[in-house]
Parts: C-alpha cells; sequence; structure tokens
C-alpha cells in the first residue's frame, strides 16, 4: 500500500471573534502550519468554502451573529466543506455543550484555557486522520472508475466472443446457428 501524502504545512483556520485569542492561536500555530484567522461565523464560512479550504478549523462557540455550532452545521451540510475536520476551542465546558457540538460532526472538543500541548497533539491527530481519509475517498474513487472501465471491457469481450460462438455454429448448422444467434439478441 502507498504511504500516505502528508502535506507539510498543512492550513489551519482559526474562526474566533476574539482578537487576543486569534493572535494566541496564530501565535502558537504558526510554526507548523499556515494560519488563516477569521473574526466571525460568515467570514469563517466564506474561507472554508473557497478555492484553498482549510484543512481544519479551529471553532470558538460563542460568537455574535452565528455562532459556533451553526458555523459548525453548515460546514457538514455542505459537500464543499463537509469533510474538513471542526474542533471547538470554547469556554463552554459543560457536557451537554460538549455533546452538542459533537452531535454537530466536530471532531474535537476542547475547553478553554487550552494547554498547547495538548491543542497541538489533537490537531496533529485529526489532520492525519484527515490525509487518511482523503486518501481513502481518492482509492476508492480510482477503484470505482477502474471496476467500471474493466467491466465495460468484459462485456465488450463476451459480446465478441457470443458472435463468434454463433458464427461458428452457423457454418456448422443454419438452423442452430440462427437459435443462437436469436438468444444473443
Amino acid at each position: 500500500m502507498d504511504a500516505l501524502p502528508l502535506d507539510p504545512k498543512n492550513t489551519i483556520l482559526v474562526v474566533d471573534d476574539t482578537p487576543d485569542n486569534l493572535a494566541l492561536m496564530s501565535a502558537l500555530l504558526k510554526n507548523t502550519y499556515k494560519v488563516k484567522v477569521a473574526n466571525h461565523g460568515d467570514k469563517g464560512l466564506r474561507i472554508a468554502a473557497s478555492a484553498t479550504p482549510p484543512d481544519l478549523i479551529l471553532l470558538d462557540v460563542m460568537m455574535p451573529d452565528i455562532d459556533g455550532y451553526e458555523v459548525c452545521r453548515r460546514l457538514k451540510a455542505d459537500l464543499k466543506t463537509c469533510h474538513i475536520p471542526v474542533i471547538f476551542l470554547t469556554a463552554k465546558s459543560e457536557p451537554e455543550d460538549e455533546q452538542k457540538g459533537l452531535s454537530l460532526g466536530a471532531a474535537d472538543y476542547i475547553s478553554k484555557p487550552i494547554s498547547p500541548p495538548i491543542l497541538l497533539a489533537r490537531v496533529a491527530t485529526q489532520l492525519k486522520l484527515k490525509a487518511s481519509a482523503d486518501f481513502l475517498r481518492n482509492q476508492n474513487a480510482f477503484l470505482a472508475a477502474e471496476v467500471a472501465r474493466r467491466t465495460s471491457e468484459l462485456e465488450a469481450v463476451q459480446e465478441v466472443t457470443i458472435l463468434a460462438l454463433a458464427s461458428l455454429a452457423e457454418t456448422r448448422d443454419a438452423e442452430t446457428g440462427k437459435h443462437i444467434l436469436r438468444t444473443q439478441r
């Protein structure tokens, strides 16, 4: 099996309405990842659906206008963004908050204040899982196309074989040959 292709510098989108949190996350991640920031949910959704989507999204829950739960729901409902892992980073630390975030499709849920080593480990883990899932999706698409191509080839060979056998039988016995051709049709 081929090795999984890993991007040496994955892109992380941080969506948070607090400038200090955006600065902290950028400083923490910038040496290992490309970092994009959005200070509200709409901007985060636009960046996620852009031509160069992020590989992972760190998302705050409590934001004005659109909260993080709604952003996650919209991300998971859109075919262009549904495969991007979302990790909630939030001050909401009640079990029901975490359960709600995970039920909306988030890959992980981290309560603030964050522990930098834990955040980095969870980001790395989710990126590895995403790379594996992307690899499998690509392999599945390739295999489906290959099965369709080979099935088409087999059908063509089958048609030619039946025609050849029918022609051979027709040369030996006209009545049997015509019956074989009628059966083929």
